[in-house]
């Protein structure tokens, strides 16, 4: 696996995706895994090679950041089997090129998080007290507004269940407008975006921006020292590992299940599979809502039993899921 910045216990991406690698290792003995971390993007082609040279049966390479790197080298080996984290080279991986030839030795891994994003916002509608809840992205990228479409469909699938009028405030799905930072770092962004939010009444937000969430975060953390209850979701990867001083705000993370999708992508390679999509989904772990931890008590039994449902009837097929972004 080559690990994208940051260390492979960075409670994100390259530490979900390494516990993919770890899982397939324990489920086959013939499979050995090893990483490589990157210090910055000129890392990417050269550990890249690395691997090849190594003869390795499959590499694995973490974050849409790695897809020009990775299709270079996939291009160029059309015998060697690669899998990408988070990257679909339909969508905007590889949006610096017009027309990119497609390497049929990468197993692209992509999540249809607009389903657990859809269980989030049930969730929230029935967890609101002021009737209004709120989302905003990063930047307008479809890895991005499906989870918004997602939360934005579950609300008003819960108001035509309950027959409420729950309002999601920053984002619109039929117009497919809303609102941005304009970024995924700049955290006095999440913080000013979120106290708007709070000051036109709503109580819950879902950030879906990465960093900046943590100006989110700060702004929920000061609302509730005033007084005030308001709750978040994080999203991606658990947001009480990987940012625990504000576990108590966050009611669950909409997440990508990365280790999942690793794990089954190093199986299949196991196999001889190469190429193709997998796309995690509530039914194969692939999205998922994490653990409530300090909300476990607080979410109302009969409300985790309804998500029980709702869920069941997603992976069936009974409910689909409103979004415009590709998967």
């Amino acid at each position: 696996m080559v690990a994208d910045s940051g260390t492979i216990n960075d409670k994100s991406f390259n530490e979900g995706s390494w516990t993919g690698m770890q899982e397939a290792a324990a489920a086959n003995s013939n499979v050995t895994i090893k990483f490589l971390p990157s210090s910055t993007t000129s890392d990417y082609a050269k550990n890249i090679s690395t691997f090849e040279a190594q003869k390795c049966g499959i590499i694995v390479t973490v974050g849409f950041a790695m897809g020009p790197a990775t299709q270079t080298a996939a291009l160029a080996s059309p015998k060697q089997k690669f899998a990408i984290v988070d990257c679909s080279y339909a969508s905007f991986c590889l949006s610096t090129k017009a027309h990119p030839p497609i390497a049929h030795n990468i197993t692209q891994l992509v999540y249809n998080t607009a389903q657990d994003a859809f269980l989030g916002g049930y969730l929230a509608a029935g967890m609101t007290k002021t009737g209004k809840v709120a989302t905003y992205g990063g930047a307008k990228y479809p890895t991005v507004t499906i989870y918004m479409d997602g939360f934005w469909d579950g609300v008003q699938y819960y108001n035509k269940q309950h027959h409420t009028h729950v309002q999601v405030l920053g984002w619109s799905y039929p117009s497919q407008n809303g609102t941005f930072a304009g970024n995924f770092t700049n955290v006095a962004a999440g913080e000013t975006i979120a106290n708007t939010f709070i000051t036109h009444g709503a109580d819950i937000i879902f950030p879906v921006a990465g960093g900046v969430g943590l100006g989110t975060a700060k702004a929920v953390q000061t609302a509730n020292q005033a007084g005030k209850h308001v709750a978040m979701f994080w999203v991606d990867t658990d947001g009480c590992l990987s940012e625990p001083t504000y576990c108590p705000y966050f009611i669950t993370t909409v997440e990508k299940g990365l280790s999942a999708s690793v794990k089954a992508s190093v199986l299949l390679a196991a196999k001889g599979a190469s190429g193709g999509s997998y796309v995690g989904t509530l039914q194969n772990g692939g999205a998922v809502l994490a653990p409530y931890h300090d909300w476990a008590s607080k979410v109302p039994a009969s409300l985790q039993s309804e998500l029980n449902t709702l869920k069941q009837d997603i992976i069936s097929g009974k409910i689909v899921v409103a979004t415009k972004s590709p998967v």
